[in-house]
């Protein structure tokens, strides 16, 4: 698995953790963190709303079209419903 390129914030309650137990901790997280950001589960915990034609839009394949632009266009909102 190719390592992302992110910075994570780690707080340990016990100090007495090796090196190699907080490397293998943070690995953990990256892996846990690389499946949740997947674009399936990301377009299942997504809706569209465009305000322009007054629809809410909760198909996979518009929801990824809408993540996959680069810019989207006004009145047009990706929301989260978590």
């Amino acid at each position: 698995m190719k390592s992302p390129n992110r910075d994570l914030l780690v707080l340990l309650k016990d100090e007495s953790m090796s090196e190699h137990a907080i490397e293998r901790e943070v690995e953990r997280l990256n892996k846990m963190l690389f499946d949740v950001e997947s674009f399936d589960n990301i377009s299942v915990s997504h809706e569209l709303i465009d305000l322009n034609k007054y629809r809410i839009y909760h198909e996979r394949k518009t929801v990824l079209q809408a993540i996959k632009e680069k810019e989207l266009k006004p009145f047009v909102f990706l929301f989260n419903m978590n």
